[in-house]
């Protein structure tokens, strides 16, 4: 019975059989121009992980700062090419730094954590030269759970997940619309039809948003979560969609045909 905790944003915990992964932490209430507006900061529980994993190089999933408050024996994993591409990982040269690309496999305890592609873009800052590849990972232990990180649909992301049990799938965004390489709920459903799924739960929505524009679009920030779960059930998916509020924790039970 896996438990997925949702802290806001990307940023969750994933717990199989006692070995406890955590996805790009985001520790603050303030990043640049975004504020977080839902939910309290991540607690201490949100710290302590067996393993992190970073999907790419954008602040809002690579932070610096929410990293170095990690215990500093949890190894964290970052896409191949992060280390030259953002130099301020070298001030975490005291732990553990794991670059791994699509197909590489990290084991922690019986729990094997494996990159896969996103759909998405790679560069650190949009003017930026320095690029590493986008990821989301596939946890294996008692269930397969797929953390998509920020992705687009994609036939290259699905046949490389395969099935999975679990899938935490980004609806949304931090802002009033949403560029190339997201998913927004509709097409976060669709995609979601494809991995023959037992749950699902919604992520990277109705945390971060712009500063001045609390009044703009609150569909974009509160709704997401909801509708993803109200499209999964016009499409008759055979998934529940467990829709989380920052903090919460969902045990997830397997069907008997998994086990």
């Amino acid at each position: 019975m896996p438990d997925v905790t949702w802290w806001g944003h990307s940023t969750c915990t994933i717990d199989d059989g006692g070995v406890r992964v955590l996805t790009d932490p985001l520790f603050c209430s303030r990043l640049g121009h975004l504020r977080r507006r839902r939910g309290p900061l991540p607690d201490d529980r949100s710290r302590h992980a067996d393993l992190a994993v970073v999907s790419h190089l954008h602040a809002d999933h690579l932070h610096l700062r929410s990293l170095s408050l990690l215990p500093r024996h949890t190894p964290v994993v970052v896409p191949s090419g992060a280390l030259r591409a953002v130099p301020g990982l070298r001030r975490l040269r005291d732990r553990e730094l794991v670059e791994v690309g699509p197909g590489d496999t990290v084991h922690v305890g019986d729990v094997a954590v494996e990159a896969v592609p996103a759909e998405h873009g790679g560069h650190r800052w949009p003017w930026s030269r320095r690029w590493a590849p986008a990821l989301g990972y596939v946890v294996s232990g008692k269930a397969r759970t797929y953390f998509a990180g920020d992705t687009d649909w994609s036939a290259l992301v699905r046949e490389a997940v395969g099935r999975c049990d679990i899938a935490l799938l980004p609806v949304g965004g931090w802002g009033p619309t949403l560029g190339p390489g997201h998913l927004d709920a509709v097409r976060a459903a669709g995609f979601l039809a494809e991995f023959d799924a037992h749950h699902a739960v919604p992520v990277h929505f109705g945390t971060m948003w712009p500063t001045g524009l609390g009044a703009v679009r609150q569909d974009r920030f509160s709704y997401p979560g909801t509708e993803f779960a109200l499209q999964a059930s016009r499409l008759r998916l055979p998934c529940s969609v467990r829709e989380l509020q920052p903090g919460e924790t969902a045990r997830l039970e397997l069907p008997d045909r998994r086990r």
